[in-house]
């Protein structure tokens, strides 16, 4: 490649990159903030959580920019094995996986100590294989044949998160392969007769799963069950509450002294709003919309199909569970254990979202300066 086609690529979407580093660096002072009755037990004053994120957001960054420096006709070659890959490890966390709160969603590496999530690794895998498949496509848009391979690299793996069970990740990866085939080109009348099987499969999955039931009526009614299911809700509402429009100050909150269950993963942004208030709430949100609108940019002025559906799908891959989140963390829909983005607890989760970001930054290097759309 010559000097001149390297000095006209456009340098990494400045609001991407400050709406990552933004959301990691709050991040951690969250995941601080949280876990800070557990810092008896770790060292440096802090708890073993924050150590553990701390050394997970090292590796996550140093791995995305590794990711933005690959070309990307490298995910093309290695779509398909790595969701295959991806595969094998949904089959052995429900074959060996080791067993948390009542679900099988984590492998253990042996002789190390070290567990990690597959759904968090099948989500990126999906995104790739199902991106690779589109733009290679050459069906029409409305055409069943087009619709199989993507149904199939989707179905696969959501049937495997259910069995652990992991119905909120299933319904993420299920999401995100509509919005990359609604993006490729499929007309939205396509996906009526699919969204209406999947909207049955989960309501039987719902009535006939007691954990799931609980969830929901928890969920329907969380003040009549405070107590049992409703509990985690209700004392996000107080956290939500508490905070007001300023917040009480970051590491003075209550809820997370033992009454809101999960506040360094899932229900991180109920703390958020307690000690950041409502002004944190939204500027986390805006953050996060920054982040989308960026990354759909970046989408827009790719140099071929295969690099648009890439960028998409990664953006998707954070706007998603983000989405979801906050609107588990609010009451809007039935929790779903999806952790927030770059915020929560989780190191796995911090790694894939990462890794978007440095898909997001190597299609962002490679697009030309004109930004001309792929109209293929």
């Amino acid at each position: 490649m010559t000097a001149r086609s390297q000095s006209s690529r456009p340098a990494p979407d400045a609001a991407l990159l400050a709406a990552v580093i933004g959301l990691a660096g709050f991040g951690l002072v969250m995941i601080h903030s949280t876990t800070a009755p557990f810092s008896g037990q770790g060292s440096f004053g802090v708890s073993p959580h924050f150590l553990r994120h701390l050394g997970a957001l090292a590796i996550a960054g140093t791995g995305a920019w590794l990711v933005s420096q690959i070309p990307l006709g490298f995910w093309r070659v290695v779509a398909l094995p790595l969701w295959a890959g991806a595969l094998v490890l949904l089959i052995s966390t429900l074959l060996a996986g080791v067993e948390v709160n009542g679900a099988q969603r984590w492998l253990a590496v042996p002789g190390i100590g070290f567990r990690f999530q597959p759904a968090e690794l099948a989500k990126v895998a999906t995104v790739l294989a199902v991106a690779f498949l589109c733009s290679r496509s050459e069906a029409r848009p409305n055409s069943p044949s087009r619709l199989w391979g993507p149904a199939l690299l989707a179905v696969t793996p959501a049937a495997l998160l259910i069995l652990q069970p992991d119905l909120g990740n299933a319904v993420v990866v299920l999401l995100l392969t509509c919005a990359l085939l609604f993006v490729a080109g499929t007309p939205l009348r396509v996906f009526t007769l699919p969204a209406f099987m999947g909207a049955t499969l989960v309501g039987t999955y719902v009535f006939t799963t007691p954990y799931a039931w609980r969830r929901l009526t928890g969920f329907l009614d969380p003040w009549a069950r405070s107590d049992a299911e409703g509990f985690q809700l209700v004392q996000s509402f107080v956290g939500f509450a508490r905070g007001g429009l300023t917040g009480v100050g970051i590491g003075d909150g209550r809820q997370k002294l033992y009454y809101l269950p999960e506040a360094h993963t899932d229900f991180i942004l109920a703390v958020i709003a307690e000690e950041a208030g409502l002004i944190g709430v939204l500027a986390v949100l805006g953050a996060f919309a920054a982040l989308v609108v960026a990354g759909l940019q970046i989408a827009r002025r790719a140099n071929d199909r295969f690099a648009m559906l890439l960028a998409f799908g990664a953006t998707m891959l954070l706007a998603i569970p983000a989405a979801l989140n906050a609107a588990v963390v609010t009451g809007s829909v039935p929790p779903k254990g999806l952790p927030l983005p770059f915020l929560s607890y989780g190191r796995t989760a911090l790694v894939a979202a990462f890794f978007a970001a440095g898909v997001l930054i190597a299609v962002a290097r490679q697009a030309p300066v004109d930004e001309q759309r792929f109209r293929k």
